[in-house]
């Protein structure tokens, strides 16, 4: 196994498992693009492993991540389509193994976005979610914008995504964006539990099972990546987004 290139993000191998770690706590597992590059780099090398049959993505046990660093936004000039959130966001639409997500208190962002790529996701009942796009200024990412209606239709995930509101684990039940919602010590050992189950299967069974489950959707959701991003892009720029931004840097200059 290759090591991770990020002191933040981490590898191991447990049985068929492939785990990999969000381990920034000191900034709440926010995401640097050198995070997201070993993000990206972890799901293909577990791709490519003979030996791996399943991918489970997990944080810190209080916390999944609370999205993008937003000093990022200002500090990088890289062109939206080359940025490694992107690499990241592909290397989960493109994944062939299935992704199971255990989850526990902030899943912001990207936090939750991801997690329209995964197969089965577990989470803590401190847990919370948010989708803050509109509320920064800016738009869904991750494809969310076609994900997200066609898993819990148009009303519930206008709601999420035009409000941008958090919401609860178990609200994230009700809807249908997650498996299930454990006690706090219970999440994370529930989640390796099934990720073991699964990856105890015929992995070609497996595989051919998921890829039937979101046949047609691969090409579909790239676009939509593309669509999103240019978007993004744009809105990033405006007044109001660069306004929200500052604002943000500002308070935590002074905090």
């Amino acid at each position: 196994m290759k090591k991770s290139a990020d002191e933040n993000i981490r590898y191991s191998i447990d049985g068929k498992v492939f785990i990999i770690e969000i381990h920034r706590p000191e900034k709440k597992n926010a995401l640097l693009p050198g995070m997201y590059a070993a993000l990206a780099a972890g799901l293909r090398q577990a791709n490519e492993t003979a030996d791996v049959n399943v991918i489970l993505i997990r944080g810190v046990d209080d916390c999944f991540t609370s999205g993008n660093d937003v000093s990022d936004f200002i500090a990088s000039a890289t062109p939206s389509a080359e940025r490694p959130s992107v690499a990241f966001m592909n290397a989960l639409n493109e994944s062939a193994k299935p992704i199971v997500a255990a989850i526990s208190g902030l899943a912001i962002g990207i936090g939750t976005t991801l997690l329209f790529h995964c197969d089965l996701i577990y989470a803590s009942d401190n847990c919370f979610l948010q989708l803050p796009f509109s509320r920064l200024g800016l738009c869904p990412e991750a494809g969310s914008s076609y994900l997200l209606p066609k898993q819990i239709g148009h009303v519930r995930a206008a709601e999420l995504l035009l409000l941008g509101e958090k919401f609860s684990a178990s609200k994230a039940k009700e809807y249908g964006i997650i498996n299930e919602v454990l006690p706090q010590d219970q999440y994370l050992g529930f989640a390796m539990n099934k990720a073991q189950k699964l990856a105890a299967l015929p992995a070609d069974s497996v595989q051919t099972s998921k890829a039937l489950i979101k046949r047609g959707q691969h090409s579909d959701v790239s676009e939509v990546i593309g669509l999103e991003l240019d978007e993004f892009a744009r809105l990033l720029q405006t007044p109001d987004a660069q306004a929200i931004v500052q604002a943000f840097l500002d308070k935590k200059k002074s905090a």
